[in-house]
């Protein structure tokens, strides 16, 4: 498997060198002398071989000079290598709730809120009880409900809450930037205020980040899904006076479902060194809408510019914004509004006037490229696994065709399709990911096995992301095709004179390869983001049993199994949703090349190993999956020095290979 090789890739002889003695104290990220880095350590841009440094080894990296530096220079980065030797592998974790619907949740949660054992009256499903769902659905997935419902709160007690807010305080730290949120896709909950007849019975109710939208996903499906997807043409509201809105303040972002965090974490240890709701906000958003949109129906990007601007004006110091997943790419549109006559007008000193740091956390800087299978055939990997009963129940429930309209129908979502086509993501034969020995390339993205298909509505040869891109506005509908085409952009500036072009064309403002910084030379970006947890790459596809009966042309190949396949879909680097060349390019080369960093904007990298507590639901204060990271002990820590303007101590701390793939990334400086 691809992940396994990921492990060993560059691991040390053992032999070479004693292991670094164990230490009870963190992996520190903080500046010292040179004369006290680790011997092992050497300056280059990737580190050689290092030998295995045990669990809470402490560890420092010296890093990239300050502000305004000349991105044409490459300085030298002192890079460490975990290399872990083999342990046990740890269960599969389907965290149904990463990137957008958690289906079977809905399904599992019927049983919890069921007073009884009896048949809940699904009628696509037939004479089922749950509990003969809930016996053959996986049994991770119903173990997690179980332990979600009921055992969450055992895990936010088992260790202090606010500890880390406690330490940073004892330091002397204290608040001192003002602070805003950017959440990402799943973090808002989206409440319902329309007073038409389908809608006068959730009104206020939470229809998405609630147990209001499981029990309504179960019982009301039909008016469920009316009220989440957005009108076609528009991107905007369906009609019948269906409304639904993004819920404000800290409420809206903490909890998912009442026991499941998200921002909760960071909030008490913010609380831990003086943030309150005077010197923070959460600038939360309806995540279905194209970033366009978000301005046309409810003026986000005027509301952002007025947090700011009154943050900065009562405390009288500039403003760190924090975003996560694809709050990142939000923010980085934002940037471009702000500034252009077309947006908020207010001139590109603007940003450098109000905004000192931007914490950007497992950004999808260039995408996933699990959003290409989410809007062309409704599946991703969470369901392509399941077992054939439970893909029967699911398909009953909610169709392959149902998912897919539905992600179609929230245009946010495909502001995350992959972005930079083979120069990033690879051609037939090559990717810049790819490993050494590796006997297939992940550049081949979309795959057919010959002769599986009898029928021949499955395309005959294979496709790269960029073909994958065609192939799907190509056999989707019209008004999808249009909305994405003048919604975003996937290409590539290669010169100065088309980024500054593009600053005129907001379809381009949330790619990073086709747009630039802000000239801001005091600004200094922060990236943390998770490595080393298997993430989507690559599928093999056929054509549907029935295709009569479907819109759809073809389907993931769930029966379809070999050595770097599990179930249709192959695995690489990343977070566990974000591919690790979406999180890191940009920030370890492409903020680098100087069209796209004219200011010289300080660029700080710190990457997170996954190294999960097998016992513990989320992964414990060592995770680096998507979403949990958000709880990561160390992640709090970072983000409460930064905000108490501590930032210069933070050094680069890389583990991946990002800075090797970065290189073979076929986006070169102009001329």
């Amino acid at each position: 498997m691809a992940a396994s090789k990921l492990r060993r890739r560059g691991e040390a002889d053992p032999a070479a060198a004693p292991p670094a003695p164990p230490s009870s104290s963190s992996t520190s990220f903080l500046a010292v002398p040179n004369s006290e880095q680790p011997s092992e350590t050497e300056t280059t841009s990737v580190a050689p071989s290092t030998p295995e440094l045990e669990d809470g080894a402490s560890t420092s990296i010296a890093g990239e000079g300050k502000a305004g530096h000349d991105p044409d220079v490459q300085e030298d980065v002192k890079v460490i290598h975990h290399h872990h030797h083999s342990k046990a592998k740890t269960r599969k974790r389907r965290n149904s709730f990463i990137f957008l619907l958690g289906i079977l949740f809905g399904i599992i949660a019927a049983g919890f809120f069921a007073k009884t054992n009896d048949l809940i009256d699904f009628p696509e499903i037939g004479e089922l009880s749950m509990d003969s769902l809930l016996d053959v659905l996986p049994a991770g997935l119903v173990s997690d409900m179980r332990d979600l419902v009921k055992g969450e709160r055992d895990f936010v007690e088992s260790y202090d809450s606010f500890s880390v807010g406690m330490k940073v305080k004892s330091e002397g730290l204290r608040a001192h930037h003002p602070v805003i949120l950017i959440p990402g896709v799943i973090s808002t909950g989206l409440e319902s205020w329309g007073t038409g007849n389908f809608s006068r019975q959730y009104f206020r109710k939470r229809l998405w980040g609630s147990w209001s939208m499981m029990r309504a996903l179960v019982l009301d499906k039909e008016n469920w899904k009316n009220h989440i997807m957005l009108e076609k043409e528009t991107g905007l509201d369906p009609p019948n006076d269906i409304k639904l809105r993004a819920a404000q303040g800290f409420d809206a972002t903490d909890f998912f479902i009442t026991g499941y965090w998200i921002w909760n974490k960071i909030l008490e240890n913010m609380a831990s060194i003086g943030y309150d709701p005077t010197n923070s906000f959460t600038a939360a958003y309806d995540w279905r809408l194209s970033f366009a949109n978000l301005e046309v129906r409810d003026q986000y990007f005027t509301r952002l510019k007025s947090y700011i601007e009154m943050a900065h004006l009562v405390s009288n110091k500039k403003v760190t914004l924090t975003s996560h997943s694809m709050g990142s790419p939000v923010l980085f549109y934002f940037f471009h509004w702000v500034a252009s006559p077309m947006g908020g007008n207010g001139g590109d000193d603007w940003v450098d006037e109000h905004v000192d740091s931007w914490i950007n956390i497992s950004g999808c800087m260039l995408g996933a490229v699990k959003d290409i299978t989410a809007v062309l055939s409704g599946e991703m990997r969470d369901t392509a696994q399941l077992n054939e009963f439970a893909v029967y129940g699911l398909e009953k429930f909610l169709s392959k065709e149902e998912r897919a309209e539905m992600f179609r129908r929230m245009p946010g979502i495909s502001s995350m399709l992959p972005i930079g086509g083979e120069a990033v993501w690879g051609n037939m034969t090559w990717a810049p990911d790819d490993l050494p020995g590796q006997n297939f390339s992940y550049g081949a993205f979309l795959n057919f096995r010959p002769g599986e298909d009898s029928n021949y509505t499955a395309p005959a040869n294979n496709m790269t992301v960029s073909g994958a891109m065609k192939y799907l506005l190509n056999s989707t509908e019209g008004w999808y095709r249009n909305m994405v085409k003048r919604s975003y952009s996937q290409g590539i500036a290669k010169t100065q004179k088309e980024i500054e072009e593009n600053e005129n064309d907001a379809s381009k403002w949330s790619n990073p390869l086709e747009t630039r910084l802000p000239l801001a030379p005091n600004l200094k970006i922060y990236c943390f983001y998770g490595v080393g947890k298997p993430t989507e790459r690559g599928y093999y596809y056929r054509a549907p049993d029935q295709p009569g009966l479907t819109n759809l042309s073809i389907t993931i190949d769930t029966a379809h199994t070999a050595e770097n396949v599990d179930h249709g879909v192959m695995m690489g680097e990343g977070d566990g949703t974000v591919n690790l060349i979406s999180t890191g390019y940009m920030c370890n080369k492409g903020w680098n090349i100087k069209r796209y960093n004219p200011a010289g904007v300080q660029v700080k990298v710190i990457e997170m190993p996954h190294e999960p507590d097998k016992f513990d639901l989320r992964g414990g204060p060592n995770t680096a999956d998507h979403v949990d990271i958000l709880g990561r002990q160390n992640l709090n820590e970072l983000i409460l020095r930064v905000a108490a303007g501590r930032g210069d101590d933070l050094q680069n701390y890389i583990v991946s290979s990002i800075k090797e793939y970065s290189e073979k990334v076929k986006v070169y400086e102009e001329g």
